[in-house]
């Protein structure tokens, strides 16, 4: 058995992961930490690996903390940067330790991820738009982000110069935000769970990639695959696809 420590477990997606975890035949759920709880080797209780869904604020001082208890972690919050990435990759590489970080967990959105990138170098036009609900904080997703970053890394890697865009005045920030020069559009919508859509065009012709998540269960699976393949690994590892030997 796994012995699993949740973070943010009160939360709704870490209420979700608690659930989970205690269905999954192979873990359990020995600890469940919120805001408040301090994170120490004790509080932990012997977990071998812990899961963080709290809020972007805490969560790179939660995985701080973790490494320190002893445990590899994945970790599922978003509002992640490159700084933060590489102080958690010089943490856990001195603590011989390993940490997954993943912008999304749910299959469909981690292969439509994978999609685009294959895509992308054979259209002339990208754009990413992302769709939540008005409860997430922060905008642009995490997934939109890393969604772009493979489609410029794929275009960059093509020769692909700059996308047609005649745009001279946008004054309200109609065409989105710019991801490494790949526009992404947040829309903050109630009756959504999370969804995307991947829109690479060519003179005559559009693909469309889109995954929708209805429900938070749909990223459980991807987090009981995170939470069986962390172990063994050391340092940080961003993305579910590479342990999922894509």
């Amino acid at each position: 058995m796994i012995r699993v420590a949740v973070t943010g477990a009160k939360g709704r997606m870490g209420s979700t992961v608690v659930a989970a975890v205690n269905s999954a035949p192979d873990m359990e759920v020995v600890a469940e930490l919120d805001a408040g709880d301090p994170i120490t080797a004790e509080s932990v209780r012997g977990a071998a690996v812990a899961v963080d869904f709290s809020v972007p604020a805490v969560t790179e001082a939660n995985v701080h903390a973790l490494l320190d208890a002893g445990v590899d972690v994945v970790v599922g919050t978003t509002g992640w940067t490159e700084e933060s990435y590489a102080r958690v990759r010089e943490h856990a590489e001195a603590a011989g330790r390993a940490v997954l970080i993943a912008p999304n967990f749910a299959m469909g959105a981690v292969l439509a991820m994978k999609f685009a990138a294959l895509a992308a170098p054979y259209f002339e036009s990208a754009e990413v738009i992302e769709m939540h609900h008005p409860g997430k904080v922060d905008a642009p997703s995490g997934t939109a982000v890393a969604t772009a970053r493979g489609i410029a890394k794929a275009r960059a890697e093509a020769g692909l110069g700059q996308m047609p865009d005649a745009t001279q005045t946008d004054e309200l920030g109609s065409r989105g935000g710019r991801v490494e020069g790949i526009p992404v559009h947040a829309v903050r919508l109630r009756g959504l769970t999370a969804s995307e859509e991947i829109l690479l065009g060519n003179e005559g012709e559009q693909l469309v990639i889109r995954t929708d998540s209805f429900d938070r269960v749909s990223f459980m699976p991807g987090v009981l695959l995170g939470v069986r393949r962390v172990s063994g690994r050391t340092g940080l590892t961003i993305g579910l696809d590479q342990v999922m030997g894509l």
